[in-house]
């Protein structure tokens, strides 16, 4: 997460792009090359500007297709090929505490130049003055000057506020919103939080379009507090995770309160934790009967401080999630779904403490 380094653009100010329920788009349209896939107003204002911006040379490098395969194996990880990214990339900041405040005199959002700045995400006011306690942060959407992917981007609150790297509800629901503002069903949202590879201590979501679906998007999940939308996904997916379901519009604020809870829990206990937002199947699975709704993932990880030489790739939101950008081309050719997951797992909870850690949750939220 960071800025470029050009010069100024042509068109500094970001676009105002309020929004209302009516944009929401629940179950997405279909991937790209499927018929009746239409993108969004969201999706052609974010894609347009990130490829001008693009053409403006804000980034550090110049991103075309990048190579993709499908790893064999029952998980079906997206392994991308993004050499780039690995070697150009601003180095991540030092993290050393789960709850470092944050450094002004560090990199930050505020450093950012105005051509990286997209768009200004506005929810309008409720229909007939309702009133809500649970509005979503404006959120400022920015590119990410070391893109993963085309339309990669960072959505941040007012960062003139100094906010570390710690998720709050409101952030949360307008990252919830912004998902379901978008029709792509490959169009991810995702918090690395501090010791789960967090590359700037300032609260920043990332937004990206994946080409491929992940295994997190449909595998079961067993209930662990079903009044508190809480499952758990234990089998089907590259790491187990918490397991939050939003069914609709209604149930975003809700979601996002109830996330936030288990993550300050998660570092209260010394834990690391990373979110991951998709459109999905319902915690029973496909074949329910009932639409897509929304997903958000929580991991609870042990922490990581410092980079390790000796891994492959980090192990962050992408990568739980079965998207596996990958820094060089003998490791995206060679690479096998064992031995990727044997890098994931490194990072995991043994099962036994991490359903410990799940009861724990279920009394939190239905106390």
């Amino acid at each position: 997460a960071e800025a470029g380094t050009s010069e100024e653009p042509r068109d500094p100010s970001p676009k105002e792009f309020v929004y209302g329920e009516e944009d929401f788009i629940m179950p997405g349209t279909g991937w790209e090359d499927e018929p009746g896939s239409v993108p969004s107003r969201f999706d052609r204002a974010l894609l347009e500007s990130w490829d001008d911006r693009m053409e403006q040379g804000l980034f550090r490098y110049r991103l075309g297709p990048l190579p993709t395969r499908v790893l064999p194996g029952p998980l079906r990880l997206v392994a991308q090929l993004n050499v780039q990214r690995g070697t150009e990339r601003r180095p991540p900041q030092p993290v050393r505490s789960l709850r470092q405040p944050f450094d002004p005199t560090a990199f930050n959002f505020t450093r950012l130049r105005p051509g990286e700045l997209l768009l200004r995400l506005r929810r309008v006011a409720r229909a007939g003055g309702r009133g809500c306690p649970g509005e979503p942060d404006p959120l400022l959407v920015a590119i990410n000057a070391s893109p993963l992917e085309r339309g990669h981007v960072l959505l941040l609150p007012d960062p003139s506020r100094g906010l570390p790297q710690a998720l709050t509800a409101p952030v949360l629901l307008g990252g919830l919103e912004a998902a379901l503002l978008s029709a792509h069903p490959g169009f991810h949202l995702g918090f690395n939080g501090l010791g789960g590879y967090a590359s700037v201590n300032h609260l920043h979501l990332h937004g990206l379009y994946v080409s491929r679906p992940l295994p997190v998007e449909a595998a079961p999940a067993q209930t662990l507090c079903p009044r508190h939308r809480l499952w758990l996904l234990l089998r089907g997916v590259p790491a187990p995770a918490f397991l939050f379901y939003a069914t609709g519009p209604a149930d975003l604020e809700a979601v996002a309160r109830d996330v936030c809870r288990a993550a300050e829990h998660i570092v209260d206990t010394g834990l690391a934790y990373n979110v991951f937002i998709t459109r999905g199947e319902p915690p029973e699975g496909a074949g329910t009967g009932a639409g897509r709704g929304l997903r958000v993932l929580l991991w609870a990880r042990r922490p990581s401080f410092g980079s390790k030489a000796s891994e492959d790739f980090n192990v962050a939101l992408c990568e739980l999630a079965g998207h596996l950008p990958l820094p060089a081309a003998p490791l995206y050719r060679d690479i096998t779904e064992e031995e990727a997951l044997r890098t994931i797992h490194e990072h995991l909870l043994p099962e036994p403490e991490l359903l410990r850690l799940g009861e724990d949750l279920a009394r939190l939220l239905a106390g």
